[in-house]
């Protein structure tokens, strides 16, 4: 008796080490894209224009929301930054109904309440406010002066360095794919009412006529990814979106809506793609055709722009910086 439970406690201690091999291993398959892991910002970019990206965060201060809120306010107190852009998914599961819903205050108010976050957020919609009414995502902003959403689609261009100057354009993703559209009557009511092609053309139009040294375009759902959702949902941004952020010299296009870290490069391609992290409930990831990095870890990003150099820097919940994505000019 006591040999069979001393043979089946060294299996059972075998099988527990190779399955704890192979979680390492699964982990590193994405991991390892990544070579120039840093846990600290460099020096400079106190004196360059500082940002965050936040998205996929309205869980109400559950999962990772609020730790990682609270790390938002840390890191924006640290370097400095100019404001908030929030991808989409500021509300699940159903979006709001109205400017009075107290899902304001559960999931962006009490949450987003370090007192470094109380400057200007710029949103676009995602496909969970397309769930609830998104004119009352926009009619938030004459609720909350740092709610600053103007439009459905709108673009910003801010001063930088000493002689430079960044345009960021933040679009609509839900109306230019097909699926929203067909699932518009029992899903997503107020995707029926936006055109699609009006959008494209006045994203041609915004960035045909900027001349500004960098180009960021933000939106909700990523052109590239790997993620076990909806084929349809890339394969339209890569038909709609993508030939104007190539035509126009982007360089980086901005999303969400997958719940983690992403970076990619396509080779016939000059736009850094990035997908940021859920700042509450992430998921997992593996690499892809054009992978430079990818990891499962929640968190948010930090962009930072001189006039010689734009860096994304990938940030964990504690505030570790995971990879960083950077374009020199």
């Amino acid at each position: 008796m006591k040999k069979s439970v001393r043979f089946l406690l060294r299996h059972v201690r075998t099988f527990s080490a190779l399955l704890l091999v192979g979680i390492i291993l699964c982990g590193w398959s994405c991991r390892q894209t990544n070579d120039t892991q840093n846990s600290t910002f460099p020096e400079s970019i106190d004196d360059n224009f500082n940002f965050i990206v936040a998205n996929d965060m309205g869980r109400n201060g559950y999962y990772d929301q609020k730790p990682i809120a609270e790390q938002m306010g840390e890191t924006a107190g640290e370097i400095g930054i100019e404001f908030v852009a929030a991808a989409g998914d500021i509300h699940h599961f159903e979006g709001v109904a109205s400017v009075d819903d107290p899902l304001w205050n559960t999931n962006y108010e009490y949450i987003y309440s370090h007192p470094e976050l109380m400057l200007d957020w710029y949103p676009v919609l995602g496909n969970h406010e397309y769930r609830g009414n998104t004119q009352a995502v926009l009619d938030y902003s004459g609720v909350s002066r740092r709610w600053c959403m103007p439009a459905r689609y709108y673009d910003k261009t801010f001063e930088v360095g000493d002689s430079s100057t960044l345009k960021v354009v933040f679009i609509d993703t839900a109306p230019l794919i097909d699926k929203y559209h067909k699932e518009s009557e029992e899903s997503y009511r107020d995707v029926a009412a936006q055109d699609m092609q009006a959008q494209l053309h006045w994203i041609d139009s915004v960035l045909n006529a900027s001349h500004d040294t960098w180009k960021v375009v933000i939106g909700h759902h990523p052109v590239y990814a790997q993620t076990p959702k909806d084929e349809i949902e890339r394969e339209n941004l890569q038909e709609r979106l993508d030939p104007l952020l190539r035509k126009y010299g982007v360089d980086m296009y901005i999303a969400g809506h997958i719940h983690n870290f992403q970076h990619i490069q396509m080779p016939d391609s000059p736009v850094d793609y990035v997908v940021n992290s859920s700042a509450s409930l992430s998921r997992k990831v593996s690499p892809i055709e054009g992978t430079q990095y990818c990891s499962p870890e929640p968190g948010f990003s930090v962009v930072s722009v001189s006039d010689q150099e734009l860096s994304l820097y990938m940030l964990d919940k504690t505030g570790h910086v995971l990879h960083t994505v950077t374009r020199t000019k």
